[in-house]
C-alpha cells in the first residue's frame, strides 16, 4: 500500500501492508509485481532484501539512498548493482538483484523539465534550425556525455535514468515533449541507444547479459549523506507514535484471529479499516517520525478510528466464541469492554465498586501458539478485592499502590486524549498471575473480599537516611542488588543460571546540534542525529528510592529528576528485568534540544562488537567505527554507530551475554565496551533541512495549553551464560510483540462459577506450537478462505536446540474444521509459491556458491504437516469444507 520504511518497521507489519497492496493489485488489475521500488527510505534492511524482495517474488530491488562513502567506493568498483543475500540462514535461496542509483533518484543534472520551475535551468531542445537558439547538437552531446559518465560506473551496457523526483509532473507534457525529442535525436545520432523503459525491462536486459555480479550481505545501515549527517535520529523520532503503531499491530494480529474463530461479518464491523490505517503508517515518512506534526496527528487519528471498529470485532468475537447466553448467569448488557489507555493506568471497566456484590469478569486472550503464564495488571479503586479462576480457585494476587506520578500522567492525558477527566482515581494496581492456552482464552473473576494480605510491602528510602548496606530486590531466581547509600543498581544475580554480573544503569542526554556551523552546517532534527556534547543526568539530591515487595513481583521506583521517572520490576517467576520509563516533558527553556538515552554498563569485554535485529528478524553483527564494505572515515563517533532496533540489541564476550529487548522501534548502540545504549526520546528546536520543514518538538495540549510530550515505554534486560540468550530473545520477544489481550465485563454476584465457556481453545487443547515457531497470520479472507502464515523464529546456528527444522500439525491447529485444499503462496499471497519459483530469475555471481540451503518441503495433503527451516516464513491459503 506504500513504500514502507526499512528501519523503524516490524517484519509482521511489512508483510501485512505488502500483502494488502499486492492482493489489491492482483484483484483490480490481475497483475503480480516483479520489482521492489524502495527509492526513498533512509538506509535499507536485510529483511527488505530477502523477505520483502525475494520471498514476495521480486526479481530486483532498486533504491537511491546509500551512505556517501559506500556509494563513492561502489562507483569506483562498478558495484552499485549486486546480488544481495540478506539472510545468513536462507542464503542464495532468497537472494535478489539490487541496484543503488549512482546519485539520487533524480534525472541527471541539466535534464529537468518541470513547468514553471526555473530552479534547474535545463535548456529545452530547440530543434527549429531557423531560430538563433537552435541547440540539437549541443544537447545531444550533453545527453551522450551524461550517459557515458554513468556507464563508466555501471556494469554491462545498460543504464537507468530516473526521469523525475519529488513533486514533479504537475504538467507532464513539459517533460514528455523534451524526452520525445531526446529519444528521436539521440537515436538518430547513434552513439547511445535511448528508450522509454520500466524497471522490469531494465532487469530483464541486465539478466540477459549473463554478467557475473558481486555479492552483498547484511544491510545498508546507517545512512549518511555527508560527513556530519547521519540519518539515525529517526530510529527514535516520535516515540509515542512508534509505540502506538507497535501496540496496534499486535492488536490487529489478535483481532484477526478472533474474527477468524467467530467468522467474518460481511456487513458488520471488521478489521479492514485498522488494516488500511496500519498499512499506510508503515510509510517511510510516517512511523519513521519524519512527517509534519499535523500529518503525524492524522496517522494517529486514522489508527484510532480503525481500532474502534476492530475493538467491536474483538468484543463480538469473544461473545460469539464463548456462545454466551443469559441462561449462564453472564450479564452482558455492556458487552466486553477494553482498555487501550491501560499504559496510563486508565481502565474504566476495572475501576468499579464491587462492594455491591457485582463481579468483574476478565477474559484473557493469548494470540501466541504456545501456552503462557503472565502477570496481568489492572487499576482498581480499593484494596478489598480477590481474584478467582473460572473453576472457583482463588488466584494469588498482589496490590501495588498507584503512586502520584502515575495519577498525574493519567489525569492529564485522559483529559488531553478523551476531552474529559476520569470519574474516579484508582488507588492500586491489582496484579495476578494468568495462565492462558495457546490461541485461546482463560477467564478470571475479581470480586469484593475483605482480605488485604496481598498488599505490597513498601520500603521507602530517602537519600538522607539510607544506610550504606545493600538493598536486595526479587524473591525468585533473579536478584538485583542496589547500593543502600546511593540507591543505584550494582549487581545482577541469577541463582539458576549462576550469572553474577556487576551492572549499572544511568541516563544522559545529547545536546541537539543547532546547525550554526559555517562549513557544512547540520542541525539535529527528525531525520538526523548530530550531537553537540553529552550530559550525564544525575539523580537529584533528594531523589526518592521506593521498593515495593510482594508475592508476585518487586518494584523499585526511582525519581531520576523532575522529568524522568523509572520503575524496575523483578517478577518472581521470570528471569529478566522489566524497566518502565516515563520521560518528559523534556525541558527546552534553556534553548537547547535534547536527545535522551539510557545506558546499561557491565564488565563484558565485547571488543567493539554488538548485534541488532533487522526488522525484528535476523540479528546482524555491528562493529563500532567499522563497516564491512568499505574503510570507514569516522566523523560522527556517536551518531555514526547508531542502528535501528525493533526487537533487541545484545553484546557478548567469552562467558556471558547481555540482551536488551524493546517495546517499539528505537535507536541504539554500544558506544563503549561492556555497555548498551538506547535513545528513548528526543525533543529538538531546529529543522535538519531534509524536507520536514519543522522542528521535532512534540507537545500534548489541553485547551490550547501545551506541555512537551511525555513518553511511557518499557525495555527488558537479561544476562545469560554465553549461548543461552537466544531462547529468551526469541520466545520472550514474541510475548512483548503479542501481549495478552484483556476484555472486561460485569456480572451479578450469584452463579459466577457456572460459566458457560470458562476457557476457549482455538486449537486442539492438548496441542502447543513448537517453541521455535510463531503464527504470524490467521485471517479469514473475503471469500471465506483462510490466510495462514508461520514463521520459524531462529537463525541457523543461533541456538543449539532450536535452530533446527520444526513442524506444525495443521490437524491440531484446526481441530474443528476439515481442510479441503491448502495452497502455498508467495509471502504476499498474490501467487502460488511453485509459480513464483518457476519464474524466478537465476543470476550469476562472482563468488563461489555457498552450501545448499535446506527448506521445508511441500505439504502432504493427507498428513497436513508444515515443516519450517530456520528463518523460514511460509504462507498458505486454506480452503475449508463446511
Amino acid at each position: 500500500m506504500c513504500m514502507h520504511d526499512e528501519a523503524t518497521v516490524h517484519y509482521i507489519d511489512m508483510i501485512d501492508q505488502t500483502t494488502l497492496g499486492h492482493r489489491f493489485i492482483k484483484e483490480e488489475f490481475n497483475v503480480t509485481p516483479r520489482i521492489g521500488w524502495q527509492i526513498d527510505p533512509f538506509g535499507h534492511s536485510a529483511v527488505q532484501a530477502y523477505l520483502l524482495g525475494a520471498e514476495v517474488g521480486f526479481d530486483s530491488l532498486f533504491f537511491a539512498r546509500i551512505d556517501y562513502q559506500d556509494r563513492a567506493k561502489r562507483k569506483n568498483e562498478k558495484s552499485l548493482e549486486v546480488i544481495w543475500r540478506g539472510s545468513k540462514s536462507l542464503g542464495s535461496s532468497a537472494q535478489i538483484f539490487t541496484g543503488a542509483f549512482p546519485e539520487h533518484y533524480d534525472p541527471p543534472s541539466n535534464f529537468y523539465f518541470e513547468v514553471n520551475d526555473d530552479s534547474t535551468d535545463s535548456p529545452i531542445v530547440q530543434d527549429d534550425i531557423n531560430l538563433f537558439d537552435y541547440n540539437v547538437p549541443q544537447r545531444i552531446n550533453e545527453f551522450v556525455a551524461a550517459a557515458v559518465s554513468q556507464a563508466n560506473v555501471t556494469r554491462t551496457n545498460h543504464i537507468m535514468w530516473t526521469m523525475g523526483t519529488d513533486f514533479k509532473y504537475q504538467y507532464a507534457h513539459t517533460w514528455f515533449r523534451q524526452m520525445d525529442k531526446f529519444l528521436h535525436y539521440v537515436n538518430q545520432d547513434g552513439r547511445v541507444n535511448a528508450l522509454y523503459s520500466t524497471p522490469s525491462i531494465y532487469t530483464d536486459a541486465k539478466h540477459a547479459t549473463k554478467e557475473s555480479w558481486p555479492i552483498k550481505t547484511d544491510d545498508y545501515f546507517p545512512y549518511a549523506d555527508h560527513e556530519h549527517a547521519y540519518w539515525t535520529g529517526y530510529f527514535t523520532s516520535r516515540p509515542a507514535l512508534k509505540g502506538y503503531v507497535r501496540m496496534m499491530s499486535a492488536y490487529y494480529l489478535a483481532a484477526r484471529q478472533l474474527e477468524f474463530f467467530k467468522g467474518r461479518n460481511k456487513s458488520g464491523p471488521n478489521t479492514d479499516s485498522l488494516a488500511d490505517a496500519l498499512a499506510v503508517v508503515q510509510h517511510h515518512d510516517a512511523v519513521s517520525g519524519t512527517e509534519k506534526q499535523h500529518v503525524a496527528n492524522d496517522y494517529a487519528k486514522q489508527i484510532s478510528i480503525g481500532y474502534k471498529e476492530a475493538e467491536d470485532v474483538v468484543a463480538a468475537s469473544l461473545v460469539g466464541v464463548a456462545n454466551l447466553t443469559s441462561k449462564t448467569g453472564w450479564s452482558l448488557q455492556n458487552k466486553f469492554q477494553q482498555c487501550p489507555l491501560l499504559n496510563i493506568s486508565y481502565c474504566p471497566p476495572s475501576e468499579v465498586d464491587l462492594s455491591n456484590g457485582k463481579n468483574l469478569v476478565i477474559v484473557v486472550y493469548n494470540p501466541l501458539g504456545w501456552r503462557r503464564e503472565d502477570v496481568v495488571r489492572i487499576p482498581v479503586i480499593n484494596e478489598n478485592v480477590a481474584v478467582w479462576d473460572s473453576s472457583g480457585r482463588e488466584v494469588e494476587s498482589q496490590l501495588l499502590p498507584l503512586l502520584d506520578v502515575s495519577v498525574e500522567v493519567r489525569k492529564y492525558h485522559v483529559k488531553a486524549y478523551l476531552g474529559k477527566s476520569p470519574k474516579t482515581t484508582p488507588s492500586y494496581w491489582l496484579a495476578f498471575s494468568a495462565t492462558v492456552p495457546p490461541l485461546g482464552f482463560s477467564t478470571y473473576i475479581v470480586s469484593s473480599s475483605k482480605r488485604a494480605d496481598a498488599t505490597s510491602v513498601r520500603q521507602e528510602c530517602k537519600s538522607e537516611n539510607r544506610k550504606t548496606d545493600t538493598i536486595k530486590v526479587g524473591s525468585g531466581k533473579l536478584k538485583l542488588i542496589y547500593s543502600g547509600n546511593q540507591g543505584k543498581l550494582t549487581q545482577y544475580i541469577n541463582s539458576k543460571s549462576l550469572v553474577k554480573e556487576s551492572v549499572q544503569q544511568s541516563y544522559s542526554y545529547y545536546r541537539g546540534n543547532n546547525g550554526n556551523q559555517t562549513v557544512k552546517p547540520q542541525a539535529s532534527g527528525a531525520y538526523i542525529f548530530r550531537t553537540n556534547g553529552t550530559h550525564p543526568i544525575k539523580s537529584e539530591d533528594k531523589a526518592t528510592f521506593t521498593v515495593l515487595r510482594g508475592p508476585l513481583l518487586d518494584e523499585v521506583h526511582q525519581r531520576i529528576n523532575s522529568w524522568i521517572y523509572q520503575i524496575t520490576r523483578v517478577y518472581k517467576g521470570k528471569e529478566h528485568v522489566e524497566v518502565e520509563f516515563m520521560v518528559g516533558p523534556i525541558p527546552i527553556d534553556d534553548g537547547i534540544g535534547k536527545e535522551i538515552v539510557t545506558q546499561i554498563a557491565t564488565t563484558l569485554k565485547n571488543k567493539k562488537t554488538f548485534y541488532t535485529d533487522s526488522n525484528g528478524r535476523d540479528f546482524i553483527e555491528r562493529i563500532r567505527n567499522y563497516r564491512k564494505d568499505w574503510d570507514l572515515q569516522v566523523n560522527e563517533p556517536i551518531a555514526g554507530n547508531y542502528y535501528p532496533i525493533n526487537l533487541g540489541i545484545y553484546i557478548k564476550d567469552n562467558s556471558t551475554e547481555l540482551s536488551v529487548l524493546v517495546d517499539r522501534s528505537v535507536g541504539g548502540s554500544s558506544i563503549r565496551d561492556g555497555q548498551l545504549e538506547l535513545m528513548l526520546h528526543r525533543r529538538l528546536l531546529h529543522d535538519d533541512s531534509r524536507g520536514v520543514g519543522e522542528a521535532l518538538n512534540e507537545t500534548v495540549c489541553i485547551s490550547k495549553k501545551c506541555t512537551g510530550l511525555t513518553v511511557l515505554g518499557k525495555y527488558y534486560l537479561k544476562i545469560d551464560p554465553i549461548g543461552e540468550g537466544a531462547k529468551w530473545r526469541r520466545s520472550f520477544g514474541q510475548e512483548i510483540y503479542s501481549p495478552l489481550l484483556l476484555a472486561f465485563t460485569e456480572q451479578d454476584g450469584h452463579d459466577w462459577t457456572k460459566l458457560h465457556v470458562p476457557t476457549f481453545h482455538g486449537m486442539d487443547p492438548s496441542y502447543n506450537f513448537p517453541e521455535n515457531v510463531a503464527i504470524i497470520t490467521l485471517q479469514e479472507l473475503e471469500d471465506g478462505k483462510a490466510l495462514f502464515r508461520l514463521a520459524h523464529l531462529y537463525e541457523v546456528g543461533e541456538d543449539k536446540d532450536l535452530s533446527v527444522m520444526a513442524s506444525v500439525e495443521l490437524k491440531n491447529v484446526f481441530p474443528n474444521k476439515k481442510i479441503k485444499k491448502i495452497t502455498e503462496t508467495s509471502l504476499s499471497a498474490n501467487q502460488e509459491r511453485t509459480e513464483m519459483e518457476r519464474k524466478r530469475l537465476v543470476w550469476k555471481v562472482s563468488e563461489e556458491e555457498e552450501p545448499k540451503v535446506v527448506r521445508g518441503g511441500p505439504v502432504d495433503p493427507a498428513k497436513l504437516v508444515v515443516n519450517l527451516a530456520p528463518m523460514e516464513i511460509r504462507t498458505f491459503v486454506i480452503d475449508f469444507s463446511y
